[in-house]
């Protein structure tokens, strides 16, 4: 398994650098046991936040109700949970390209 991705029965965690206020939304890729994440909203009022899920559901291709922010709201270290994904079906959909 990557070092950013975990497994815990049928929920699949993501360790996730934010960095807020970039130029655009995209997925870097893996920064250590990370997946970096840089996001064009800023960070006041869960705006980063929201952004970080809605590239990971446009990536993944999934529906909203099946990713979760576990912890880190107000930090750039979070933890994201996505319910019925494999591993693979995760690199496979590019989030470590």
């Amino acid at each position: 398994m990557t070092p950013w991705l975990s497994r815990h029965e049928d929920l699949l965690s993501v360790r996730v650098r934010a960095v807020p206020g970039a130029c655009g939304d995209e997925i870097v890729g893996p920064l250590g046991d990370q997946l970096k994440i840089r996001i064009s909203a800023p960070p006041e009022g869960g705006k980063a936040n929201q952004a970080i899920i809605r590239l990971l559901v446009q990536t993944l291709g999934i529906p909203r109700g099946r990713i979760t922010l576990a912890s880190g709201e107000t930090a750039r270290d979070k933890i994201i949970e996505i319910r019925g994904l494999s591993e693979s079906d995760a690199i496979s959909a590019r989030l470590a390209d």
